[in-house]
């Protein structure tokens, strides 16, 4: 950052014409060229100026002015502004891309719809500095010169740097909600909900009563048989 006063040439005017300072002096506080200075004593610069007094504004004190007078070697010091302005605040707008780059907008937005797919339309703007019109024109295929395009990575056409385009895949990434697979609610099998040795013993039981029936209806039958042969 320069240390020159406000209004420059305006106060050059004023030590010009109120201070026995060199013009040498003059244009190393004011940061102009001493032939600038010179034309502006001389009458043929800085016509119609009015001279602006940097020891009211603060920029200068007498004493310095003073030093600079008895010793032409001397440079005369900014003083320190007191007030302290709050920095601009950066206003957010789309991407500016030069002239000369903007034809390869379509071939950089193609790009990122094939590659990444996870990125929204608004980190797209962000990164070519384009519209949601014409990405949904690429996406769709109904851009105007969607036969002849040619993916590219913008990185490489100098769109956007590599920082830039890591930085959105990896916030697009984390936007991402994961996709857990649902297979629905099941029953346990009998063997989980039942305990082991009731399950043997239903077991045991049954086949118990499966080998007393067959052997009590054999038994049964044999016996019909004799009792027939009986009453012949």
């Amino acid at each position: 950052m320069s240390n020159a006063p406000l209004m420059p040439k305006a106060t050059a005017v004023w030590l010009v014409d109120n201070t026995a300072l060199t013009f040498d002096q003059v244009a190393d506080f004011t940061k102009m060229h001493p032939l600038e200075i010179r034309a502006i004593a001389d009458g043929d610069a800085a016509q119609g100026i009015k001279g602006s007094d940097p020891i009211s504004n603060g920029q200068l004190t007498r004493d310095e002015i003073e030093k600079g007078e008895k010793d032409k070697n001397y440079r005369l010091k900014l003083e320190e502004s007191k007030v302290i302005l709050p920095p601009a605040a950066k206003k957010k707008g789309p991407r500016y891309t030069p002239v000369s780059r903007r034809h390869e907008r379509p071939s950089a937005i193609l790009w990122l719809v094939r590659n990444h797919a996870e990125l929204k339309d608004s980190a797209i703007m962000r990164l070519v500095g384009t519209t949601k019109t014409t990405i949904a024109s690429i996406r769709d295929r109904t851009h105007w010169n969607a036969s002849t395009l040619t993916p590219m990575d913008p990185v490489t056409l100098g769109l956007c740097s590599q920082i830039e385009l890591d930085f959105e895949v990896q916030r697009a990434a984390k936007e991402k909600p994961t996709d857990t697979p649902y297979g629905g609610a099941t029953l346990l099998p009998a063997s989980e909900t039942t305990r082991k040795d009731e399950f043997e013993d239903s077991e045991r039981s049954s086949d118990d009563l499966n080998v007393d029936a067959v052997f009590a209806k054999l038994k049964g039958i044999g016996g019909g048989k004799k009792h027939d042969d009986e009453e012949e």
